[in-house]
């Protein structure tokens, strides 16, 4: 099985399907570009996304985004959600945003709650907050796309004790292509079952040792998934 570990950004393509990973540094951004034909898609934009769009694409293919896929609330996850929809607005975007993302995920409906009233009446697109809680296959744009729950945690204010938070992963299939992406999660049977027989899995290896963690798996228990796909991508990995 081929694979790459943390060296970005991560390219992979087959035919008109493709993604490239700008960044995935643990507590500091995360970055995703999808493409299915003559569609782009946005992944867990983190700080620094659109810094990336603007080397990647011209400013009329960056206003054709209309999803935007969040993984969890967290801020190496969403950090560039802001800037990207106020340029958006600069440059006049007319056609709808959905943002997708697990129920309960308080701090995109906080963004977009606050950006919105900052804003008013001078936005020229519509902004779709799509919660998911199920893992119902749905349509977006050329893509078909399977969300599926994962288990990650946080610290409480105390920083002994954790609690779990909303998260998500997702499958995404184009033309009999298949990406799974876990975001940020411990072991779970359903990133597993997801991975495996994808033409590529992106697994996120943020524990620095092997002990089991409610946060993130280790490099030998992603890298144990990733193997399930026909090719995959460790990342997320500690410095």
């Amino acid at each position: 099985m081929e694979n790459l570990i943390d060296n970005y950004p991560l390219v992979w393509k087959k035919k008109n399907f493709s993604i490239k990973i700008f960044c995935s540094i643990p507590n500091i951004a995360t970055g995703i570009l999808l493409s299915a034909s003559n569609k782009y898609f946005l992944v867990d934009p983190g700080d620094g996304m659109l810094r990336d769009l603007d080397i990647e694409l011209s400013q009329k293919k960056i206003k054709s985004i209309n999803n935007i896929f969040i993984t969890h609330g967290h801020h190496d996850h969403v950090g560039g959600v802001w800037s990207l929809l106020t340029y958006l607005k600069v440059v006049r975007k007319k056609s709808a945003l959905n943002i997708h993302y697990p129920t309960g995920c308080v701090e995109i409906e906080s963004i977009i709650k606050a950006f919105c009233s900052v804003y008013d009446l001078t936005i020229p697109y519509k902004i779709n907050l799509k919660p998911i809680s199920t893992n119902k296959k749905f349509v977006a744009d050329t893509m078909s796309v399977i969300p599926f729950e994962v288990i990650h945690h946080e610290h409480k204010m105390s920083g002994t004790k954790t609690q779990r938070v909303p998260a998500l992963g997702y499958k995404f299939i184009y033309e009999g292509k298949s990406i799974c992406y876990g975001g940020d999660t411990a072991y779970c049977d359903s990133l597993a079952e997801m991975a495996k027989d994808s033409d590529l899995a992106i697994i996120e290896a943020g524990n620095k040792n092997e002990k089991e963690s409610e946060m993130h798996m280790s490099q030998l228990q992603a890298a144990a998934v990733g193997n399930l796909a026909k090719k995959y991508f460790l990342v997320h990995v500690p410095k």
